[in-house]
């Protein structure tokens, strides 16, 4: 996975193929694999999730944990 952050967007890849990306909206992120706006780190956490769940499932525990960790934020 490549992981490219810049002030205002965030884009995730594998294999060259873009998987998930985040924009910046003031103080907020906006991810377009996770329906609400989260922080900085946060969407770093998502797009690192969109990855494992192409590698290792939706029933990999680190897919489930990161899950209800931004489900807290």
């Amino acid at each position: 996975m490549a992981l490219e952050i810049t002030e205002t967007t965030m884009t995730a890849t594998v294999n060259n193929e873009v998987i998930a990306t985040a924009t910046c909206t003031g103080d907020a992120w906006q991810v377009s694999t996770w329906p609400r706006l989260l922080d900085r780190n946060s969407a770093i956490t998502a797009l690192s999730l969109a990855e494992r769940v192409i590698a290792h499932g939706e029933d990999d525990p680190c897919v489930m944990e990161w899950r209800r960790e931004l489900a807290r934020d």
